[in-house]
This record gives C-alpha cells, structure tokens and sequence, in this order.
C-alpha cells in the first residue's frame, strides 16, 4: 500500500494547550543581562493555524482547552467559527495575601490528558500543542502505543526539558511564524485575531535550547 495514501486514510486528532500556545508564541525572551532580545513574540492567527492543521497535518479535530472567562465570549465564538473544539475550565479568582491583586488561574492539563483518552479509540495519530513537561505521561503513552502524531512546541527557547526525549516529533511555531503571524486588516477583525486573554498557569521545568540562556519557566 502507498505509504501517502495510507497516512492520509488516519484519524488525526490536535490537542491543544492554549494558554502555553499563545504565551510561548507571544512573549519575548530576553538574554540574561536584559539587554538583548533572544525571541522576540508575535501574535499567532488561529484561523491560519487550523488551516495549517488541517491541510498540513491532516488533522480532522483540533480540541483547543481553555480557561473560561464570560469577558471573552466574542474570542471564544472566534475560535469554534475558525473549527476548533473548545474544552473549557472555570477558572478561580485567588486574591494575594494583602488581597490588592487577584490572580486568574485556569490550568487545563488535567482536562487536555482526560479527553485524549475519552477519544483514544476515535484517533490513529494524536498532535500535542503544548511544550509543558505535565504531558509528558500522555505523550509516552501515546509513542509507545504508535499513536504519537507531532508535538508542536510553542517556543523553541524554552519547553519542559521532560519532553526532549521526544524531540524527534518537534515542530516548533518558530519555524511557522511567517506562515502563520496574524496581521491586523481592519478594525473590526481585531476581536478574533487578537491574542488570547490568557489565564495564569503553574511554572513548569524547562529547558532552553540552544545555548542554555532564557528565562526559566512558562507564565506569568
């Protein structure tokens, strides 16, 4: 059997990590004295990026998970008219010890690894979006099983030095910026185009690649 026709014949699902999508691609990574940027972000359009999905890596679902918050409404009608599923997690309002600042917190991995397996029998090949080292467990399961697809690293500076085994299946965002960076037309785009209100996550290990210089962790 051709080898093309057989890969095109396979169920591909993407699981996507959107809060470490849109702050790897988007926030900059400065040198260690803070003079010098070693990444500059970019804002990603994710109306491009499903179309990259779809004709690129042949994905049929792409499953975006994300905090929920009612203020973006608008963004979220975005996403589900550009294709993507959305998997939402309320998100929890946690005030500061002197209670003058309240921190949004929305973390998602539990729910990403819990509907890759609800769909397991659904997928022959499984797309992780995501650099944080907390799906290490899913993504060896799903390569031990053959059914690791790609994992799509948001930034290439700076991902979970857990995942490098399995750097073999990287694709980093990086290498798709002039693809996919979202250029603003008119005024009224901007509510879908716009980068994500993203929802503060918990630090992951990382490492940097390259030289070994950046910033530590993910986040806010």
């Amino acid at each position: 059997m051709d080898k093309k026709k057989s890969q095109d014949r396979q169920v591909v699902y993407a699981f996507i990590d959107s809060q470490n999508l849109n702050l790897g691609v988007r926030n900059d990574i400065r040198t260690a004295d803070g003079k010098h940027f070693r990444y500059k972000g970019w804002n990603l359009d994710f109306g491009k990026f499903y179309e990259y999905l779809r004709s690129d890596l042949h994905v049929q679902k792409a499953f975006i998970f994300i905090g929920y918050m009612p203020d973006n409404q608008e963004l979220y009608d975005a996403l589900k008219q550009d294709g993507f599923e959305l998997i939402y997690k309320p998100i929890l309002e946690i005030l500061n010890k002197e209670a003058t600042d309240i921190k949004i917190k929305g973390n998602i991995d539990a729910e990403m690894v819990l509907h890759a397996m609800i769909n397991y029998q659904k997928y022959d090949k499984a797309i992780i979006v995501s650099g944080d080292g907390d799906f290490f467990c899913l993504e060896e399961y799903l390569e031990q099983n053959g059914k690791l697809g790609k994992i799509i690293v948001p930034n290439k500076w700076n991902y979970s030095s857990l995942i490098e085994k399995y750097s073999s299946y990287f694709i980093t965002m990086s290498d798709l910026r002039k693809k996919l960076s979202y250029t603003r037309k008119k005024q009224t785009d901007r509510p879908k185009k716009e980068a994500l209100k993203e929802t503060a996550s918990e630090p992951s290990e990382s490492v940097v690649a390259g030289d070994g210089k950046g910033p530590k962790y993910f986040g806010m």
